[in-house]
């Protein structure tokens, strides 16, 4: 008898110790498994940034991580993403990616709205159509959408623009703003910039010379689309100025070519003076409805700033070195021309 229960027991130890090791491997499996599904490195690094659209859900990131490769093992993020709730937590943007992130940092990250914002720089962007294309691919919404509200004479009414003038809210510089931005928050952005901009002392001094500040950046525009040489700019605002307090056209032939949208054109011909368009200068006297190119800030604080003169007239040198001969009257402007014109035709420049 006492053999058999010896027997027993040590049957029963062996019971112990299998199960001990039994759950011990399974523990090590558990554990592994925990390890690789939240801490072992899983994305790939194959894509820069993860977009995720507005109004996605999760099957839409799920997706798209799937097709483009994000991570190296789909089941672990998608079992993490379930147990984290990310799957009901889904908000959308442009998300920097590192090669080895964790599906629980990447989830987290995706989770929380931790997006990378994006850098919007932007210059001398002739037509606001340009300038929407520009924009949409930096951010989600397309060219059609920002073309619509800035068309939205409704819209841009609660902000004092129209539809014509509207362009010239819109200041040279560098903006950060994140990818998913719609195109109002977009809009309201950059009115926020233009306010700052038009501070007390600028507002002044556009009221010293008789135009609003839409006024000013409208002028701007041509003075920035007729001067090659920043130096220059303060010297045709000023005579442009003379122009409008005698009551003159500004005959500037930058509002010739934007009214004909034809922006080869390098020499403008008497039949295009007749062209019937607001904007063009040569038949309506005073400012175009609108900007005629985003002007450059140094240009609209050359308006501002400019340089006052007796000139009312101007031709580009014959030297076509970007410079421009000015007069006070119209023989030495005939003089000016006639030399510039001739050394257009020694060029064969016919249009």
């Amino acid at each position: 008898m006492a053999k058999k229960k010896a027997s027993s027991g040590g049957t029963f130890r062996k019971f112990i110790v299998v199960l001990v090791i039994v759950l011990v491997i399974l523990l090590a499996v558990t554990g592994i498994n925990y390890y690789f599904k939240y801490f072992g490195p899983n994305v790939t690094g194959k894509q820069e940034y993860l977009y995720i659209h507005t109004d996605s859900k999760f099957d839409d990131v799920y997706k798209t991580i799937k097709e483009q490769g994000i991570v190296k093992d789909t089941a672990t993020f998608l079992s993490a993403a379930q147990n984290m709730n990310y799957i009901n937590r889904v908000k959308p943007g442009r998300y920097r990616l590192h090669e080895g992130m964790t599906n629980r940092r990447l989830i987290n990250m995706l989770a929380s709205g931790t997006q990378e914002p994006v850098t919007l720089a932007f210059h001398n962007l002739r037509l606001k159509e340009q300038f929407a294309g520009f924009v949409s691919k930096k951010i989600e919404p397309d060219s059609t959408a920002i073309i619509n509200l800035l068309d939205s004479a409704s819209f841009l009414e609660k902000y004092g623009f129209t539809t014509d003038n509207v362009y010239t809210m819109f200041l040279p510089n560098s903006y950060q703003l994140y990818w998913n931005t719609s195109p109002e928050k977009f809009f309201k952005k950059m009115y926020v910039s233009y306010e700052q901009f038009w501070t007390p002392e600028r507002v002044q001094k556009a009221a010293a010379i008789n135009l609003t500040p839409i006024q000013v950046s409208i002028l701007a525009s041509i003075v920035d689309a007729e001067a090659l040489h920043d130096d220059e700019m303060p010297t045709i605002a000023g005579l442009y100025l003379n122009r409008m307090k005698k009551g003159m056209k500004l005959e500037a032939d930058p509002t010739i070519i934007y009214a004909l949208h034809d922006f080869t054109i390098k020499r403008v011909l008497t039949r295009y003076l007749s062209y019937n368009s607001p904007y063009n200068t040569y038949l309506h006297t005073g400012l175009p409805p609108g900007p005629i190119m985003m002007p450059s800030v140094n240009a609209v604080n050359d308006v501002l700033d400019y340089k006052k003169s007796d000139y009312i007239y101007m031709c580009a040198k014959e030297d076509f070195s970007g410079y421009h001969n000015f007069a006070t009257n119209v023989a030495d402007h005939l003089a000016n021309a006639h030399r510039f014109q001739q050394a257009l035709n020694e060029r064969n420049i016919k249009k």
